[in-house]
Parts: C-alpha cells; sequence; structure tokens
C-alpha cells in the first residue's frame, strides 16, 4: 500500500476515535505505534514506544509547563482572580453589559499568570457567575462571556500554547510570549464588542447598569497589583533577558507562592491541592505530548509532511487562499480535539507549508492559537462550554452555545484583523529585539 494511502487512514483512524470520545493521547500512542509497526515492524514500533515517553518526559524545555501550571494554581487559591474580578466590575460595571465585560477583561488580567483556557474558565466562573445571576444577566450571555473569556488563557502569555509550539517548531518562546499580547488585547476588545452589541439587540439581557465612584474605581485598582508585578518579574524577565522561560517558570512559582503566604492564605492542605492539581494537568499535557510525539514519528515515515508541502506549494493559487483553507481545517479540527494535541500534531505538517509561501512563523504560530481558541467554544466539543457547564450544572449547553455564539463572531472579526495586519503581532517582538 502507499505510505501516503496508510498515512491518511491513519488520520482518518485518529478522527473516528476522537469522535467517540476516547483519550486523545491515547489515541495518537495507539495509531501511531500500530501505523509505526504496519510500515516498519513490530520490533521498531516497540523501541520508538520505549524510547519516546522517557525522552519527552525528562527534556528539561518541557519542565517549563508544571511549574507555570503550579504558578497558576497558587495565584487562584490567593484569591488573585477575585480581586482581579472585583476590579474590572468597578471600572466597566457602569456600561451595558458592564458585568460581562469585565469578566472578559479578568480573564485576560488572569491569563497574564495562568496560562491555561481550563484554569481561566473555570476560576472565572466560580467567581462572575454568581455576581452576574445577582444582577439579573441572562444565563446565556453569563456563561458565552465566561466560556469565550477562558480561551485567552492559551493566547496571552504564559501560554501553554505557545510553549508547545515554541519547542515544536524552534521559534523563540520569548518571542511568541511577546507576539501574543496585542493581539490577545484585540481577542478581548472583540468579546467586549460583541457584548455591547448583544446586549444592545437584547437589552434585558443586561438589565442592571451598575454606578461606581471615581474613589471607588481608584481604590480597585489595588487589586491588580499583584498580578502587574508577577507579570512583570516574569514576562518581563523573559523580555529583558534576565532569565530563560523555564527559570521565569520557577520564579514566577516561587513569588505566587510568596504571595499567597503574604496573603495568610497558605495552609498545607491549600499548598498540597495545588501540587495534586498542577501534577494532574501537567500528566494530562505530558500525555498527550508522548501520543503526538508517537503519532508523529509515524507520519514522518510515511512522508506526509513533505508530500503535502511539496503538493500545496506546487498549486498556482494565491497564498492567502492556502492560508484561508488551513485556517478553516484548524476551526473544523479545533471543533473536535484538544488544542495542545492540534500544536504537536499540525505544525510538522503545516509549518513548512507557511515558511514556504513567505509567512512569518512568529506570526503564524499566534495566527494558529487564535483559530484553535474557536473550538474551545464551538460545538461538537467546545471544551469551555463544557466546563462552565460543570460549574453552571442548571444551565443547558444548548443555551451557552448560544450565549457564546456572537463571541465566535467577534473571535472571527479579530482573525480577520490579525491576518490584514500582521505587524500587530510582529512589533512588540521586534521593538523587544527579537531577530524575526
Amino acid at each position: 500500500m502507499n505510505m501516503i494511502t496508510v498515512a491518511l487512514i491513519g488520520v482518518i483512524v485518529l478522527l473516528i476515535l476522537l469522535v467517540m470520545g476516547m483519550n486523545i493521547g491515547i489515541c495518537m500512542m495507539a495509531v501511531g505505534f500500530f501505523g509505526f509497526m504496519y510500515v516498519r515492524n513490530f520490533d521498531a514500533a516497540i523501541a520508538l514506544f520505549k524510547n519516546i515517553p522517557m525522552t519527552q518526559a525528562t527534556m528539561y524545555s518541557f519542565s517549563v509547563i508544571p511549574l507555570f501550571v503550579l504558578m497558576g494554581n497558587l495565584c487562584y487559591y490567593s484569591g488573585m482572580s477575585s480581586d482581579l474580578y472585583d476590579m474590572m466590575h468597578k471600572l466597566l460595571g457602569g456600561m451595558k453589559g458592564g458585568l460581562a465585560a469585565a469578566t472578559v477583561g479578568a480573564c485576560a488580567l488572569f491569563s497574564a499568570i495562568c496560562g491555561s483556557t481550563a484554569a481561566t474558565a473555570a476560576t472565572m466562573g466560580v467567581v462572575a457567575l454568581p455576581e452576574m445571576r445577582k444582577h439579573g444577566y441572562d444565563d446565556g450571555l453569563a456563561c458565552g462571556s465566561i466560556a469565550a473569556g477562558g480561551t485567552l488563557g492559551i493566547l496571552i502569555p504564559p501560554s501553554t500554547g505557545f510553549i508547545i509550539y515554541g519547542i515544536v517548531s524552534g521559534a523563540s518562546i520569548g518571542a511568541l510570549f511577546a507576539a501574543g499580547i496585542i493581539p490577545g488585547i484585540i481577542l478581548a476588545l472583540c468579546y467586549i464588542a460583541a457584548i455591547a452589541v448583544m446586549v444592545r439587540v437584547h437589552p434585558e439581557y443586561a438589565p442592571d447598569k451598575l454606578h461606581f465612584s471615581i474613589k471607588e474605581k481608584l481604590v480597585s485598582l489595588k487589586g491588580g497589583l499583584a498580578m502587574v508585578i508577577l507579570f512583570i518579574i516574569v514576562i518581563g524577565g523573559i523580555f529583558c533577558g534576565w532569565f530563560t522561560a523555564n527559570e521565569a517558570s520557577a520564579v514566577g512559582a516561587v513569588a505566587a507562592l510568596i504571595y499567597l503566604i503574604a496573603r495568610r492564605k497558605f495552609t498545607w492542605k491549600i499548598f498540597l491541592d495545588c501540587l495534586r492539581s498542577t501534577v494532574k494537568t501537567s500528566g494530562m499535557i505530558f500525555l498527550i505530548l508522548i501520543g503526538a510525539y508517537v503519532f508523529g514519528a509515524f507520519l514522518t515515515i510515511t512522508g506526509l509532511p513533505t508530500w503535502l508541502a511539496n503538493f500545496v506549494n506546487s498549486l498556482s493559487v494565491s497564498r492567502y487562499v492556502i492560508l484561508a483553507v488551513i485556517i478553516v481545517i484548524y476551526a473544523v479540527m479545533g471543533c473536535l480535539m484538544d488544542s495542545l494535541a492540534m500544536v504537536m500534531l499540525t505544525v510538522p505538517i503545516f509549518l513548512p507549508i507557511m515558511q514556504g509561501l513567505g509567512f512569518n512563523e512568529i506570526w503564524y504560530g499566534v495566527l494558529m492559537i487564535m483559530v484553535m481558541e474557536m473550538g474551545l467554544i464551538t460545538p461538537p466539543v467546545g471544551m469551555n462550554v463544557y466546563i462552565v457547564s460543570g460549574v453552571a450544572k442548571d444551565v443547558p449547553l444548548q443555551r451557552i452555545f448560544k450565549g457564546v455564539a456572537p463571541m465566535v463572531v467577534g473571535m472571527f472579526v479579530a482573525v480577520i484583523i490579525l491576518c490584514a495586519f500582521p505587524v500587530l503581532a510582529l512589533w512588540l517582538p521586534r521593538l523587544l529585539g527579537y531577530p524575526i
């Protein structure tokens, strides 16, 4: 059988298993193992299966993941998420739909010290949903703003998506972090604009307009002070060359622990809960990474990435047509599988194509992550929607998907803006001296 046909059959089998609801990491490992065995032999597949898990799990560059996850968990238990929401609540509460806008703003700020979409959505769901319900907000709008705001966790640094993309592509993680800041702000503003349009069309969705004095707004700013300091220490340290991303993650985790102690919220139970949550999340991520490497080895040996790159480069169409097709592929795949798995699976295939067409790899990384976020809030998977549904157990999934639909439009607008003006992602890295 032709090797390209074998590879395509493997991809189709993987997608079928994912639709059936099987674990993404195990699916990729299984398909990759049996595919490699078919192409080579059983002994070669066993050798691959023995070497990749140990090699990848002990890579120094991957140590950044559990440390950033730990930093986010410590910040959550310190009450920083509540402080950020309270600040945005007072700053934006005076506009129509202000609490939903404040939720998006708080998600954006919390993303700057979290780096996880799931953690951002779950945390803000607990903090923001009761407040919006208290003021009579529509459940669809309330849950939709939380689910959409949570997607910012993978775009605004520190982002696990950028970390994985940087490791796989060889691109500078610091440059990717810098490149994600302005697009992240633009996406948050597009979400807020979508909320403003929604409450204008349906005024009953957000009946209350809150009013706060200038003094109350100024006092609330202290709630964001700890986040700003931590962001400057971690991200600013990377940009200034004080330490690498791995070192920054360790410094950030220690700083978050010191803040937890300073707030007098440290207990051994909370500390152990942080460690357990970190191990659980990191284990899930590493399982996906190992599975993606096994599956990637199978695709590489079949020659599919090279064949696909040559085929696309031979097409006599505009490079923007090819870009649009790849964006659609990412949007569809985002509905079916985990975003980190997509990074691992698709970067070796699509990045050479994008580079061959003359697109900047840093800009492409930001665009890819942004499009992947769309899958977090669209059916049938919509991971963030399910997370918020777990917080708001009495709200039907259909209602949350309906509430998040305008946010998808806002995200689509943000993608178009980034495609039209790549400088929005490249300006800051270049300003900071990254050679891109």
